[in-house]
């Protein structure tokens, strides 16, 4: 299961029915989605606008770039997003809010209480809960990220959004979609629909043909990055321009708030996307204001004084990520380059098992000091004794803890300066709540 546990006993009582129902893991397909939906009246139709996000990297951050733009022209906003770090509640996002414990337990309990039969998995449920209190409860406009894939995901059963985007692509969840770029890419495009913006990141050569093709089978407004919409990053001046000659207006934006250059990407699709539909307007002032008053927790996120950061020596700056591909390995190494400063990082790493462990160090290691290696506590996970081995071939010191707190108070005696937790979204949750930074 995705880690879900619960501090509320009326949450955790669900969670452990849905444990008890699921089949366990995730078997893609749209069949059981739409049954369950059937039996709660089909809330997927009664949704206000939907602005639909896939990709292997930044739909979580494109996501919310959408969310905070919205919300600064004062639109009220459902979001549901996935996996969660912390908390189950943080993947649904009720008019703004992170769904409240004594509103989750009974929304969970509607859902289950029809899905005997069904076989719905951990997701598909979640997502029907999802989209039956988004029917629900009054918004403007929902921001819906794709789970897995796109075109048999569970979140794919909106028809008519108000516009679709697939952020940066990649190889990753091969058993589930694909070995190549382009089999990848299609299964992304398969949340355009008819006559609805695909807003999408230009990609290699091949890989546009293979969104092209999807997108015109399913007569989809396909729009890419350089062709029908562009955007210039000027980082010494730390501003962005954003050209979308349909409406004739540049839109300038400071850089984002957001750790990582990369994440002016991941902004432009998101203006591009709110500027490619017609169903709610977002003034040039909100697409602006969109770049510094946006949140997204562990992605190359400064971690705050805590109690896990008190461990290490006063003043060491700590740096939190839950990539786990190649791509992701290269923005942080990027990132990672320019917050230390030349300073040398001490890494502490956990990773699932089904993950590249040594593609994703590979850009990351010439930046470090160390690398400790870590269990993902829940997880199938590579042996830390694995990672850091990864890393003393490689020349850098490698050695393992039981967990990062014991990672951290080993690092302190060494006197370490800069420390970067990287390698899993389920090890920053973890990290988190160890350092009571739970996301809101």
């Amino acid at each position: 299961m995705d880690h879900a546990t619960s501090t509320s006993p009326a949450v955790q009582a669900q969670l452990d029915r849905l444990t008890m129902l699921s089949p366990g893991a995730d078997v893609l397909g749209l069949s059981r989605i739409r049954a369950l939906l059937d039996r709660l009246g089909n809330p997927e139709a009664r949704l206000p606008p939907v602005f639909h996000v896939a990709g292997t990297n930044g739909k979580g951050s494109t996501c919310a770039f959408l969310r905070a733009a919205l919300e600064a022209d004062g639109y009220v906003v459902h979001a549901y997003t996935s996996p969660h770090l912390v908390r189950f509640n943080e993947r649904i996002r009720v008019a703004g809010r992170l769904i409240e414990d004594d509103a989750l337990a009974p929304l969970l309990a509607r859902v289950l209480d029809v899905a005997d039969g069904i076989g719905a998995s951990f997701f598909e449920v979640s997502t029907a809960a999802a989209l039956l209190t988004f029917a629900e409860t009054p918004a403007d406009a929902c921001v819906i990220e794709v789970g897995l894939g796109g075109r048999l995901d569970a979140t794919n059963v909106v028809d008519d959004p108000a516009a679709c985007g697939i952020a940066q692509l990649g190889i990753d969840h091969q058993a589930f979609l694909g070995d190549t770029a382009e089999i990848i890419a299609r299964e992304k495009a398969g949340i355009a629909k008819p006559g609805r913006p695909l807003v999408t990141l230009s990609y290699s050569d091949s890989v546009n043909r293979a969104v092209r093709e999807v997108a015109l089978a399913a007569c989809a407004d396909l729009q890419v990055q350089d062709q029908a919409w562009s955007y210039t990053a000027e980082a010494a001046a730390r501003v962005a321009r954003h050209r979308y000659p349909a409406d004739g207006n540049m839109i300038v934006t400071l850089w984002p708030t957001l750790a990582g250059d990369h994440q002016v990407t991941n902004l432009a699709l998101a203006i591009a996307m709110l500027r490619a539909q017609d169903r709610i307007h977002v003034s040039p002032a909100a697409l602006g204001a969109a770049a510094t008053s946006v949140r997204w927790p562990a992605r190359m996120q400064r971690l705050s004084d805590g109690p896990l950061v008190s461990r290490l020596p006063v003043g060491t700056a700590v740096w939190l990520d839950g990539g786990h591909n190649e791509p992701a390995a290269r923005a942080v190494a990027d990132t990672l380059g320019l917050m230390a400063a030349g300073t040398k990082v001490d890494l502490v790493v956990g990773m699932l098992a089904n993950k590249d462990a040594a593609g994703f160090l590979a850009p990351i290691l010439p930046l470090a000091r160390s690398l400790t290696g870590v269990p993902i506590p829940g997880h199938d996970h590579h042996a830390p004794e694995s990672l850091a081995a990864i890393a003393a071939e490689s020349g850098v010191s490698g050695g393992t803890a039981a967990d990062v707190p014991t990672a951290f108070d080993a690092l302190a005696r060494s006197g370490t300066q800069a420390v970067a937790v990287l390698g899993s979204l389920y090890l920053a949750g973890e990290v988190l709540a160890k350092n009571d930074e739970w996301p809101d």
